[in-house]
Protein backbone atom coordinates (compact mmCIF):
# COMPACT_ATOMS: atom_id res chain seq x y z
CA UNK A 1 0.00 0.00 0.00
CA UNK A 2 1.60 3.74 -0.95
CA UNK A 3 2.40 5.67 1.80
CA UNK A 4 1.41 8.84 -0.15
CA UNK A 5 -1.94 9.37 1.16
CA UNK A 6 -3.96 12.11 2.10
CA UNK A 7 -7.45 12.38 4.69
CA UNK A 8 -10.76 13.92 2.89
CA UNK A 9 -13.30 15.31 5.45
CA UNK A 10 -16.62 16.71 5.28
CA UNK A 11 -17.22 14.70 1.79
CA UNK A 12 -21.16 14.97 0.28
CA UNK A 13 -23.76 12.13 1.21
CA UNK A 14 -24.04 12.29 -2.62
CA UNK A 15 -20.35 11.73 -3.22
CA UNK A 16 -19.53 8.29 -4.60
CA UNK A 17 -15.59 6.44 -4.66
CA UNK A 18 -16.33 7.39 -8.54
CA UNK A 19 -16.63 10.61 -7.94
CA UNK A 20 -13.50 11.07 -5.54
CA UNK A 21 -11.41 9.43 -7.98
CA UNK A 22 -12.45 11.76 -11.06
CA UNK A 23 -11.89 14.78 -8.69
CA UNK A 24 -8.24 13.50 -7.47
CA UNK A 25 -7.27 11.77 -10.35
CA UNK A 26 -5.67 15.88 -11.64
CA UNK A 27 -3.41 15.16 -8.82
CA UNK A 28 -1.90 12.25 -10.33
CA UNK A 29 -2.26 8.69 -10.28
CA UNK A 30 -4.44 7.02 -8.07
CA UNK A 31 -3.60 3.66 -6.06
CA UNK A 32 -6.45 3.02 -3.96
CA UNK A 33 -9.26 4.89 -2.48
CA UNK A 34 -10.89 4.02 0.93
CA UNK A 35 -14.20 5.63 0.86
CA UNK A 36 -16.05 5.93 4.36
CA UNK A 37 -19.34 8.05 3.96
CA UNK A 38 -17.93 11.45 4.76
CA UNK A 39 -14.85 10.35 5.17
CA UNK A 40 -11.73 8.84 2.84
CA UNK A 41 -8.22 7.94 2.38
CA UNK A 42 -6.66 8.87 -1.10
CA UNK A 43 -3.55 6.56 -1.80
CA UNK A 44 -1.35 7.99 -4.49
CA UNK A 45 1.50 6.81 -6.63
CA UNK A 46 3.85 9.57 -6.17
CA UNK A 47 4.40 12.31 -3.16
CA UNK A 48 4.20 14.71 -5.38
CA UNK A 49 0.07 13.76 -6.33
CA UNK A 50 -0.94 14.02 -2.32
CA UNK A 51 1.43 17.22 -2.11
CA UNK A 52 -0.88 18.48 -5.07
CA UNK A 53 -3.94 17.05 -3.38
CA UNK A 54 -3.18 18.81 0.17
CA UNK A 55 -3.43 21.69 -2.23
CA UNK A 56 -7.47 21.11 -3.00
CA UNK A 57 -8.10 22.27 1.08
CA UNK A 58 -10.82 24.05 1.13
CA UNK A 59 -12.16 22.54 -2.67
CA UNK A 60 -15.59 22.01 -3.27
CA UNK A 61 -17.23 18.78 -4.65
CA UNK A 62 -20.98 17.96 -5.08
CA UNK A 63 -21.35 20.86 -3.01
CA UNK A 64 -19.19 19.94 0.28
CA UNK A 65 -16.32 21.77 1.17
CA UNK A 66 -13.29 19.47 1.52
CA UNK A 67 -11.00 19.56 4.02
CA UNK A 68 -8.02 17.69 2.77
CA UNK A 69 -5.10 16.79 5.53
CA UNK A 70 -2.49 14.28 6.02
CA UNK A 71 -0.24 13.12 9.37
CA UNK A 72 2.85 12.74 6.50
CA UNK A 73 4.61 15.74 4.79
CA UNK A 74 4.76 14.49 0.92
CA UNK A 75 7.73 16.17 -1.40
CA UNK A 76 8.03 16.51 -4.80
CA UNK A 77 10.19 13.51 -6.78
CA UNK A 78 13.77 14.55 -7.63
CA UNK A 79 14.21 14.87 -11.20
CA UNK A 80 17.64 14.86 -12.65
CA UNK A 81 19.04 14.77 -16.20
CA UNK A 82 18.65 17.32 -19.44
CA UNK A 83 17.42 14.54 -21.51
CA UNK A 84 14.23 15.32 -23.79
CA UNK A 85 11.20 14.59 -22.26
CA UNK A 86 8.74 12.94 -25.01
CA UNK A 87 5.88 12.48 -22.06
CA UNK A 88 5.04 13.62 -18.59
CA UNK A 89 3.05 12.34 -15.51
CA UNK A 90 -0.15 14.34 -14.22
CA UNK A 91 1.99 14.95 -11.20
CA UNK A 92 4.94 16.73 -13.36
CA UNK A 93 2.63 19.72 -14.30
CA UNK A 94 2.90 22.75 -12.58
CA UNK A 95 0.34 23.34 -9.64
CA UNK A 96 -1.58 26.46 -11.28
CA UNK A 97 -1.66 24.35 -14.66
CA UNK A 98 -3.67 21.61 -12.75
CA UNK A 99 -5.40 24.42 -10.94
CA UNK A 100 -6.52 25.71 -14.55
CA UNK A 101 -7.98 21.65 -15.39
CA UNK A 102 -10.35 21.65 -12.50
CA UNK A 103 -11.95 24.53 -12.81
CA UNK A 104 -11.91 24.29 -16.70
CA UNK A 105 -13.83 20.61 -15.84
CA UNK A 106 -16.27 22.59 -13.73
CA UNK A 107 -15.31 22.42 -10.04
CA UNK A 108 -15.13 25.34 -7.72
CA UNK A 109 -11.76 26.20 -6.08
CA UNK A 110 -11.32 29.39 -4.50
CA UNK A 111 -8.91 31.98 -4.97
CA UNK A 112 -7.21 31.36 -1.66
CA UNK A 113 -6.98 27.63 -3.33
CA UNK A 114 -5.94 29.17 -6.34
CA UNK A 115 -3.29 31.47 -4.60
CA UNK A 116 -1.82 28.09 -2.60
CA UNK A 117 -1.19 26.27 -5.85
CA UNK A 118 1.05 29.62 -7.07
CA UNK A 119 2.74 29.83 -3.25
CA UNK A 120 3.98 25.77 -3.90
CA UNK A 121 5.03 26.47 -7.83
CA UNK A 122 7.17 29.86 -6.70
CA UNK A 123 8.69 28.25 -3.78
CA UNK A 124 9.31 25.04 -5.70
CA UNK A 125 9.81 26.16 -8.95
CA UNK A 126 8.41 24.55 -12.41
CA UNK A 127 10.06 21.01 -12.39
CA UNK A 128 12.50 20.43 -14.58
CA UNK A 129 11.00 17.46 -16.39
CA UNK A 130 8.30 19.32 -16.69
CA UNK A 131 10.64 22.26 -18.31
CA UNK A 132 12.64 19.95 -20.16
CA UNK A 133 9.34 18.52 -22.05
CA UNK A 134 7.86 21.80 -22.63
CA UNK A 135 10.97 22.74 -24.53
CA UNK A 136 11.26 19.35 -26.22
CA UNK A 137 7.59 20.14 -27.75
CA UNK A 138 8.70 24.06 -28.50
CA UNK A 139 11.52 23.18 -30.66
CA UNK A 140 9.87 20.05 -32.01
CA UNK A 141 7.18 21.86 -33.19
CA UNK A 142 9.29 24.66 -33.96
CA UNK A 143 11.26 23.26 -36.42
CA UNK A 144 8.55 21.37 -38.50
CA UNK A 145 6.36 24.97 -38.67
CA UNK A 146 8.64 27.64 -38.52
CA UNK A 147 12.17 26.00 -39.65
CA UNK A 148 15.30 24.69 -38.51
CA UNK A 149 16.64 25.34 -35.35
CA UNK A 150 13.44 27.54 -34.18
CA UNK A 151 10.66 27.11 -31.47
CA UNK A 152 7.07 27.92 -32.14
CA UNK A 153 6.51 30.57 -28.81
CA UNK A 154 9.39 32.44 -29.92
CA UNK A 155 7.95 33.41 -33.67
CA UNK A 156 4.91 35.51 -32.53
CA UNK A 157 5.37 37.56 -36.11
CA UNK A 158 2.25 37.35 -38.29
CA UNK A 159 4.10 35.96 -40.73
CA UNK A 160 4.58 33.07 -38.34
CA UNK A 161 1.29 32.29 -37.90
CA UNK A 162 0.51 32.09 -41.12
CA UNK A 163 3.39 29.84 -41.44
CA UNK A 164 1.90 27.93 -39.08
CA UNK A 165 -1.57 27.70 -40.46
CA UNK A 166 -0.69 27.17 -43.73
CA UNK A 167 1.52 23.55 -42.12
CA UNK A 168 -2.03 23.08 -40.64
CA UNK A 169 -3.56 23.03 -43.95
CA UNK A 170 -0.81 20.70 -45.62
CA UNK A 171 -1.17 18.27 -42.49
CA UNK A 172 -3.03 15.61 -44.11
CA UNK A 173 -0.54 15.71 -47.24
CA UNK A 174 2.61 15.85 -45.80
CA UNK A 175 1.90 15.30 -41.96
CA UNK A 176 3.80 18.20 -40.96
CA UNK A 177 1.75 18.75 -37.38
CA UNK A 178 0.37 15.36 -36.96
CA UNK A 179 2.90 15.28 -33.93
CA UNK A 180 0.87 18.33 -32.20
CA UNK A 181 -1.87 16.01 -30.35
CA UNK A 182 -1.27 16.81 -26.84
CA UNK A 183 -2.75 20.61 -25.36
CA UNK A 184 0.75 21.75 -24.52
CA UNK A 185 1.60 21.35 -28.60
CA UNK A 186 -1.62 22.89 -29.84
CA UNK A 187 -0.83 25.58 -26.97
CA UNK A 188 2.68 26.20 -28.17
CA UNK A 189 1.52 26.26 -31.76
CA UNK A 190 -1.10 29.16 -31.79
CA UNK A 191 -1.39 32.54 -31.89
CA UNK A 192 -1.39 32.91 -28.11
CA UNK A 193 1.95 30.41 -27.75
CA UNK A 194 3.94 32.76 -26.21
CA UNK A 195 1.84 33.71 -23.63
CA UNK A 196 0.77 30.16 -22.37
CA UNK A 197 4.68 29.47 -22.61
CA UNK A 198 5.24 31.94 -19.96
CA UNK A 199 1.90 30.55 -17.67
CA UNK A 200 3.60 27.45 -17.64
CA UNK A 201 7.00 27.91 -17.56
CA UNK A 202 7.26 30.78 -15.01
CA UNK A 203 6.03 31.15 -10.98
CA UNK A 204 4.92 34.82 -11.36
CA UNK A 205 1.15 34.54 -11.76
CA UNK A 206 -2.16 35.55 -10.36
CA UNK A 207 -5.32 33.82 -9.61
CA UNK A 208 -6.82 35.73 -12.46
CA UNK A 209 -4.22 34.23 -14.97
CA UNK A 210 -5.10 30.35 -14.25
CA UNK A 211 -9.05 31.41 -14.33
CA UNK A 212 -7.79 32.76 -18.50
CA UNK A 213 -6.35 29.47 -18.76
CA UNK A 214 -9.16 27.87 -17.78
CA UNK A 215 -11.41 29.78 -19.75
CA UNK A 216 -9.05 28.89 -23.04
CA UNK A 217 -9.20 25.14 -21.76
CA UNK A 218 -12.85 25.11 -21.52
CA UNK A 219 -12.77 26.71 -24.93
CA UNK A 220 -10.93 24.17 -26.67
CA UNK A 221 -13.09 21.40 -25.06
CA UNK A 222 -16.27 22.69 -26.08
CA UNK A 223 -14.75 23.09 -29.70
CA UNK A 224 -13.67 18.98 -29.56
CA UNK A 225 -17.26 17.57 -28.96
CA UNK A 226 -18.87 20.53 -31.76
CA UNK A 227 -20.30 22.67 -29.02
CA UNK A 228 -18.46 25.93 -30.83
CA UNK A 229 -16.39 26.10 -33.60
CA UNK A 230 -13.06 25.87 -33.52
CA UNK A 231 -11.98 28.62 -35.34
CA UNK A 232 -12.65 30.82 -31.89
CA UNK A 233 -11.61 27.90 -29.88
CA UNK A 234 -8.06 28.12 -27.67
CA UNK A 235 -6.08 24.75 -27.51
CA UNK A 236 -7.42 21.41 -25.34
CA UNK A 237 -6.21 19.62 -22.86
CA UNK A 238 -5.20 16.19 -22.66
CA UNK A 239 -6.84 14.04 -20.28
CA UNK A 240 -4.87 13.81 -16.61
CA UNK A 241 -2.07 11.41 -17.43
CA UNK A 242 -2.19 8.49 -15.22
Amino acid sequence: MSTYSVNVSGIAPTTTKEHLNEFFTFCGKITNIEHHEKDATIHFEKSSAAKTALMLNGGTLDGATLTVTSDKEHEDEKHVGNEPVHSIDQSDKPRAGIAAEYLAKGYTLSDTVLQRAIEIDAKNGISTRFLSYITHIDKTIGQKVVGPDQTVSGKVTDTAKAGYEQARALDEQKGITKTATDYYSRALSSAWGEKARAFYTTTSKQALDIHEEAKRISAEQKAASGTTPAAAAAPAPAAPAA
